[in-house]
């Protein structure tokens, strides 16, 4: 009775940025539960090379290229994989962008604007174009990569700029769930720590005493790995968590005990 709440077969899960990192690791996770899934990535490439990782491994994916930031991108890729697939079940929006290191006073307009359009406004416009449809539909699940970041204030590095987008999309996870509850669309997210990938490697490559901080600041001692991740979303994504809706999952090493 439980494990079965834990398969996807048949349903279809779209994951954005899904070409490296957390993205890619979310969506071998929901292809490993039996869900097709669409991996939508601004860079095409790295979306063709983690869809043919899946497909290696006997799963259903394909790639898609997408920019998030793009409001009409998104509704056509939306109404595209509607199309294709006849339904979308699972939206991961997991695309998201930290330049960090940045001090409040000394961060451009540029600056600011780049975080936003990706980190909140790209998540909106997929929340609201795959939200649609799967009102229409009325069952879908959404699971928003948020941060530790939209609880907390990270050091040492500022970042007021990204902690401000993230806390912002855990809000708009929660104003979006109690919207749609009632119409079958469950809308979560999760708050990871420092995940070992690309977005992070800054930290733990070039700056030492930065990752000692990192490290310190941890409970657990370590950073997280992109699996570890994908874990809560496939579970926030399946029926086993069929109550849940709103929610804010933190998987933080125990970070914000502190």
């Amino acid at each position: 009775m439980y494990l079965e709440k834990l398969k996807l077969d048949g349903r279809v899960a779209v994951v954005t940025g899904g070409g490296q990192g957390i993205g890619a690791a979310c969506a071998r996770a929901l292809g490993e539960a039996g869900a097709t899934v669409v991996i939508a990535e601004l860079h095409p490439e790295r979306a063709e090379a983690s869809a043919a990782e899946l497909v290696e491994l006997g799963l259903q994916a394909e790639a898609m290229p997408l920019d998030v930031t793009r409001s009409a991108a998104v509704d056509r890729a939306a109404a595209e994989i509607v199309a294709r697939h006849g339904r979308v079940d699972v939206l991961v929006n997991n695309a998201g962008v930290a330049k960090s290191d940045v001090r409040a006073e000394d961060t451009s307009d540029e600056h600011w604007r780049f975080h936003m359009n990706v980190n909140l406004d790209g998540l909106f416009w997929c929340c609201r174009a795959f939200g649609r449809q799967m009102l229409k539909q009325g069952s879908g699940s959404i699971v928003n990569i948020g941060s530790m970041s939209g609880f907390i204030v990270n050091k040492p590095q500022p970042q007021a700029f990204y902690n401000a987008s993230k806390a912002a999309a855990h809000h708009l996870t929660k104003s979006l769930a109690a919207e749609w509850g009632a119409k079958g669309v469950r809308v979560n997210a999760v708050a990871p720590t420092y995940i070992e990938t690309p977005l992070t490697a800054f930290g733990m490559n070039e700056c030492p005493e930065m990752y000692e901080t990192w490290l310190e600041m941890t409970p657990m001692g370590r950073v997280g790995q992109p699996d570890e991740i994908a874990s809560v979303v496939h579970f926030l994504a399946s029926d086993a968590a069929s109550l849940v809706t709103g929610a804010v999952v933190i998987a933080d090493g125990g970070y914000t005990c502190w």
